[in-house]
């Protein structure tokens, strides 16, 4: 990355919010036809969508409307109520993984994110 591009946050290097939205879109789509990961989910994805994209517009620079309204992410306490064990969180890392690639991002930035969500993922195992 130039150190330009060092200089900008995420959410501006990636265009903002719309491209959270879209993330959040692709990877629940993957959710919705993995049947190991869905039963994990409410029925309707859609708040689950909607909550993990401002979370990542938050994280990657973007306002702080999640924290606005939902108060501080505690990550790992919002997801104790499941069982999140090496098989959830490799399948959630890959549906997240492919989602991100899709974009075809800067190999620099989309490690970084790749990074981060590797970093997430092992971060929410709460289970054997």
């Amino acid at each position: 990355m130039s150190s330009e591009a060092e200089s900008e946050n995420v959410y501006e290097l990636v265009g903002g919010e719309q491209w959270f939205q879209d993330l959040c879109t692709r990877f629940y789509m993957k959710v919705a036809e993995d049947e190991n990961l869905r039963k994990l989910y409410p029925s309707d994805l859609e708040p689950s969508r909607y909550w993990l994209a401002m979370f990542l517009v938050q994280y990657w620079g973007g306002p702080a409307q999640y924290s606005d309204t939902r108060g501080h992410p505690r990550l790992r306490m919002r997801h104790m109520h499941l069982e999140v064990g090496i098989k959830e969180r490799d399948l959630w890392f890959r549906h997240m993984r492919a989602s991100l690639l899709e974009a075809n991002l800067e190999v620099d930035l989309e490690k970084k994110m790749l990074d981060y969500f590797q970093m997430a993922a092992d971060h929410l195992i709460n289970s054997d």
